[in-house]
């Protein structure tokens, strides 16, 4: 692994554009003794509550966390929330001179009712999933090209919010291409054409059987889903992760079926932001397609051994290895 963390050591500093959905995951957590009178449902006894950077922002804290320097692109609301989550990611160090204020929606924010025993009771989704209205995509697609100029790596975080439409992702896959610098998708299915001409889509197993319609249950089955991923998406390489079953990598120069790292799983949520922050970075760095998912594969191991969203350390990654 010598190998790893000197990849891990060259990422220090590079810069990572990100363009898409910032959320905010807010937590409330309470005990559960007792069910309600007034319907079978628990009773939370509230103890405290908790936010937490999701979505895109998630993938920006992962990325900063790794030891990148971040500049993030995407939309909030003109409330709270918005102003939270922008207080939340300069806090993180990363920077919001490309997020664009939009008063005509709020702010994506999860709210989850969790008990003291992490176990998830309920989710509240505050959220507009329209595309962003013409003039709030124009202002982002110009800062996407400005901030393009700036990085090493441009990296596309698809929640289906509204961020991400085919101008902003084009912009961000034109503008990595005009750096001479990687490109790299975190899909969702219903924009599979948004991303022609990226360096690598990540899609997990079951987006990749949704656009294919192939099963994937085998290193055959996935082999047979990510050449036919490629051709649909019009991307240059495919990493789907497969969940306890690791990652299958296609890319220019061969295949690489790589297994689970996880040794324990207590939550997979925003284990693929973890997945695509690592493997931007690993890219960024100079790392091939292969190590840059062997890196993205660890951390991803002890992504999902932590409860919710959570951003791994670079100290956290160059233990592991």
């Amino acid at each position: 692994m010598s190998d790893l963390k000197a990849l891990l050591e060259r990422a220090r500093g590079r810069a990572v554009l990100i363009v898409g959905d910032l959320m905010l995951d807010h937590f409330v957590i309470g005990r559960v003794d007792r069910i309600s009178p007034e319907a079978p449902v628990p009773v939370v006894q509230f103890d405290h509550e908790s936010y937490r950077l999701g979505g895109a922002a998630n993938v920006a804290n992962n990325v900063a966390a790794l030891g990148g320097t971040v500049e993030i692109a995407g939309l909030v609301g003109n409330d709270a929330e918005g102003r939270r989550l922008m207080e939340d990611l300069r806090h993180a160090g990363i920077s919001t001179g490309a997020v664009v204020a939009d008063a005509s929606r709020c702010t994506t924010r999860k709210l989850r009712v969790v008990t003291t025993r992490n176990q998830q009771v309920a989710r509240i989704d505050y959220e507009s999933d329209q595309a962003a209205r013409p003039e709030a995509e124009m202002a982002l697609v110009q800062k996407i090209r400005e901030a393009a100029g700036r990085a090493d790596v441009v990296l596309i975080s698809d929640y289906q919010k509204g961020a991400v439409t085919h101008a902003t992702a084009q912009a961000a896959i034109a503008g990595a291409k005009a750096k001479g610098v990687p490109s790299l998708v975190d899909p969702k299915v219903p924009h599979i054409d948004y991303y022609a001409g990226a360096t690598l889509i990540t899609p997990n197993h079951l987006e990749a059987e949704a656009v294919t319609l192939l099963r994937i249950r085998n290193a055959e089955g996935a082999r047979a889903a990510a050449q036919r991923f490629r051709e649909r998406a019009k991307t240059d390489s495919v990493l789907i992760t497969r969940g306890e079953h690791g990652m299958w990598l296609l890319a220019p120069d061969g295949e690489s079926d790589l297994p689970a790292e996880a040794r324990e799983v207590s939550d997979v949520t925003g284990a693929g932001d973890t997945v695509i922050a690592a493997m931007a970075l690993g890219l960024a760095a100079g790392g091939s397609l292969r190590d840059a998912a062997r890196l993205a594969n660890r951390a991803a191991g002890l992504a999902v051994a932590r409860f919710g969203p959570v951003a791994i350390s670079a100290d956290d990654l160059r233990v592991a290895l």
